[in-house]
């Protein structure tokens, strides 16, 4: 599967469809970025029942923004609409695998437990 283009409008519809979504944070004048561009494309061939989306930083500031990215390239998997993962960086193909095995091992029963249990924590305002 190729990779799809993320935009701040398509965006929201992409990431809550459900299953695992992997979003690259990225520019054309970045070097790791380019380094890691054919790894993430060479795992979306591998992958797919995986949603592998592109947002290119420079296009999308407002979004860029919204997540506050500071660093490219930033790796953020979602899974079923729910954000598991973000780092910076560009990551090994085996470092890559290893995260999408990560992704789908999850119980995502027992994350969303522990996100209301970290909602009903924390201080009202």
């Amino acid at each position: 599967m190729a990779t799809t283009t993320i935009t701040l409008d398509n965006f929201e519809q992409t990431i809550s469809e459900g299953g695992i979504v992997l979003v690259d944070f990225w520019a054309g004048w970045c070097g790791p970025c380019r380094a890691f561009a054919p790894v993430f494309e060479t795992a979306s061939d591998k992958h797919d029942d995986i949603v592998f989306g592109k947002v290119d930083t420079e296009d999308e500031q407002d979004l860029a923004r919204g997540f506050q990215i500071t660093s490219i390239p930033t790796l953020m998997v979602f899974r079923d609409g729910i954000l598991v993962y973000a780092q910076p960086g560009a990551l090994p193909a085996q470092h890559l695998e290893q995260l999408i095995e990560g992704a789908r091992g999850l119980d995502m029963d027992d994350v969303r437990r522990q996100i209301a249990e970290q909602q009903a924590a924390a201080p009202s305002r």
